[in-house]
């Protein structure tokens, strides 16, 4: 499971269409006709706003990021003199470009409310004490676990609630968040936060802030019931043209390809095969002190065929080649045991992106570490242990009679001479 955060703008329109709730909420980008923008939401003229950049980043409040209360003239000049700017957030900067204008709900209570996934169990927490320093007082929490495959009961929810919540309000919340987790399992979400909500005067609860965050593996099944989301970089975050390349491969295929650059002039670089296996390698690099010089992160799944393990291939050796270091390099072609990947044909194209990459391996003085199991493993492996007298490159090659990481260590020690 991947979990990818929406914009709040996003996932506020995403619980609009399934929760037939009532959120009106716009949003503002650099290309956005702040003079036309009324024209198709009319009640940015007659309701006092809420503007918010809109960046995947929390305490906008706290770093005085938020208007409130102010009239369409207030907001549209507080879009243009923050729009394109830099921002600094928690030690991280970057340029503020989305921003989400909603009308303004005068309230007195703030609440926290929000559901995420545990190994056995959806998990609904409420606080009556919700906002910006819910942290401070987590002690007032309510938790209440849905078992994996079950319904929320909105009955036990008002029981949980009994005392938590004034009685009046008890009815509508538990309703509420029982539809929320029905809505949250129907989607696929990872995570729903509302921090804080509140009641509007109908006594109708109301999400203020609101985070989101699906599981992006469930998207060959719910595009349809998303629409047309996006899922932004992390607020501070340019993504390189490579893993812009490896995305576009990863769309047009029923495999998975994915690859995200943590240091271009690190020394360990890993071509690893199963979601699974590249966090299990990743910690192993991190575990053994040289998270610094891990320089990628990716994996690649579900039997692409050769052309595209090629392309993925050529992409990440483009990368680890492109900074030269004299203390050498290694690269990790590693895996678990495939259950249906054919590990011979997923080889040959990584093989073809070796071939074409001999000289700039030789001169980055990359060492290659090689542990794979699955179908066809022995063919794959025979045309690795080949291909290093071919092409005068140091490949150690080895089979499912190894530990998954067992070449891990193998690595460091020969980067460490």
């Amino acid at each position: 499971m991947a979990r990818r955060k929406v914009r709040e703008h996003d996932g506020k329109k995403l619980l609009a269409r399934h929760m037939g709730l009532g959120i009106r909420c716009c949003q503002a980008k650099p290309d956005t006709d702040l003079g036309a923008l009324p024209k198709e939401n009319p009640w940015l003229l007659k309701d006092r706003l809420v503007v918010k950049p809109d960046m995947l980043f929390g305490k906008r409040g706290k770093s005085n990021l938020v208007l409130l209360d102010a009239d369409y003239p207030r907001a549209e000049e507080f879009i243009k003199k923050h729009m394109n700017h830099e921002a600094e957030v928690s030690g991280v900067k970057g340029s503020l470009t989305h921003f989400i204008i909603e009308p303004f709900v005068p309230h007195k209570e703030e609440f926290y409310f929000s559901i995420s996934t545990e190994r056995d169990a959806d998990v609904i927490l409420f606080s009556a004490a919700g906002g910006m320093d819910i942290e401070a007082n987590w002690d007032k929490v309510v938790r209440i676990e849905v078992p994996v495959g079950e319904k929320a009961d909105k009955s036990a929810i008002e029981r949980a609630l009994d005392g938590k919540i004034p009685a009046e309000r008890k009815a509508k919340a538990a309703e509420f968040f029982a539809k929320a987790h029905a809505v949250f399992s129907d989607l696929d979400m990872s995570l729903l936060e509302m921090n804080p909500f509140t009641f509007d005067s109908k006594g109708d609860p109301v999400p203020l802030d609101l985070r989101m965050e699906l599981d992006d593996c469930a998207d060959f099944k719910d595009s349809a019931k998303w629409g047309d989301l996006e899922f932004p970089e992390p607020f501070g975050r340019k993504p390189y043209p490579e893993e812009r390349f490896v995305q576009d491969l990863d769309s047009k295929t029923g495999a998975s390809l994915k690859l995200t650059i943590l240091n271009p002039e690190g020394r360990i670089w890993t071509m690893v095969a199963g979601g699974g296996a590249s966090v299990i390698y990743a910690d192993t690099v991190v575990d053994l002190g040289f998270m610094k010089e891990l320089a990628n992160y990716g994996e690649y799944s579900g039997d692409p065929n050769e052309e595209e393990t090629y392309q993925y291939a050529k992409t990440l050796l483009d990368l680890a080649t492109r900074h030269p270091d004299p203390r050498g390099k290694v690269l990790i072609i590693g895996g678990g045991i495939a259950n249906f990947t054919d590990v011979a044909n997923t080889f040959k194209g990584i093989v073809r992106a070796l071939r074409e990459h001999r000289e700039k391996l030789k001169k980055a003085n990359v060492s290659i570490f090689v542990r794979r199991g699955g179908p066809n493993y022995q063919t794959g492996l025979k045309l690795m242990r080949e291909l290093g007298g071919e092409l005068g490159i140091p490949i150690e090659v080895y089979g499912p009679e190894t530990s998954m990481t067992y070449v891990v260590p193998l690595a460091i020690k020969k980067l460490n001479g």
